[in-house]
């Protein structure tokens, strides 16, 4: 199966918008080379700003160009961006409604030798809980491409969350993404996986796991974090018996909690998280740390044999 990296596809995406939007621009702090913008930069060196390590510049200048009608993205690693500039993101950006697309890559623990100070996985959970905030989680690198278009045309403040980790591409070029909208992938019956980022393909993988034992499992693609598509997600909890999440970010404050506290306010409906329960990373390869903290489709068919 071929493999690519969200943030190989983000750089890429960039550098197609920039020669069909004069308007779009694009800022870093010190790692356009990690972050992928430096393919923007080769085709647009005077609308690609390299702030240095400077993450709190980078959202107020990036906060300035908006003001004058930019299309702004601005990069650097989720620890960074969430973590270190939440104020600025929410006072500067988020409280104005500015249009500024908030783009880190290196998220998740599937950073890997980085070590746990470099691996974001309370991100989501910062982003979410900021009103007005959009929050985006591509699957592959065709959907972080379909992200980038539609939050570039999105009016306002948007969270696009990419990964370090080649991961499987799963859709083609006719893959339809909007915001607000999660797509079903799979049909199933008894159970339905909610997922987001890398474990998509882990859930896709599970339901062919569990289909030759005649457990018929639907896969959905929340791309959306924030809004939720709930109409989506109300119909599984109707049609299948039981849920679970899936996502590479704490159980905290994640799509686990975004899926559980609609659900259970329209619909209660029994929940299971998989994701990353109250412990920060460490250090190995991506693929090790994903197998260590269970980020599996092992770990989606065990669970799901034990609940039903």
């Amino acid at each position: 199966m071929v493999k690519k990296a969200t943030r190989e596809a983000y750089g890429e995406a960039l550098a197609e918008l920039g020669k069909i939007n004069k308007d779009v621009v694009v800022l870093d702090a010190d790692l356009s080379g990690s972050t992928k913008t430096s393919i923007f930069k080769k085709s647009f060196p005077e609308r690609h700003i390299n702030v240095g390590i400077a993450e709190a510049d980078l959202i107020g200048t990036s906060a300035g160009f908006a003001t004058c009608g930019k299309v702004v993205f601005a990069s650097t690693f989720a620890v960074f961006e969430a973590g270190r500039a939440f104020e600025q993101i929410r006072n500067t950006v988020a409280y104005p409604k500015l249009n500024v697309k908030i783009a880190p890559t290196h998220a998740g623990i599937s950073v890997g030798e980085d070590g746990g100070s470099h691996q974001s996985i309370e991100d989501i959970a910062l982003m979410r809980v900021i009103p007005g905030m959009v929050v985006l989680c591509p699957a592959d690198a065709v959907e972080t491409k379909k992200m980038v278009y539609a939050a570039a045309e999105y009016e306002g403040p948007v969270y696009i969350r990419m990964g370090r980790l080649g991961v499987p591409v799963l859709f083609d070029e006719n893959y339809d993404f909007q915001i607000g909208i999660a797509n079903t992938i799979k049909e199933g019956t008894d159970v339905t996986i909610v997922a987001t980022g890398l474990m998509v393909a882990e859930a896709l993988e599970a339901a062919e796991v569990l289909k030759a034992e005649g457990i018929s499992v639907r896969v959905i693609n929340s791309g959306t974090i924030k809004p939720l598509d709930g109409e989506t997600i109300l119909k599984a909890a109707k049609e299948t018996k039981f849920i679970v999440t899936a996502e590479e970010h704490s159980v905290i404050g994640g799509l686990g909690s975004a899926v559980s506290e609609f659900l259970s306010e329209v619909h209660p409906t029994k929940i299971k998280k998989v994701g990353i329960y109250d412990r920060f990373g460490q250090s190995g390869t991506g693929a090790e740390l994903l197998e260590k903290y269970e980020l599996t489709s092992k770990k989606l068919v065990s669970v799901i044999k034990e609940n039903l």
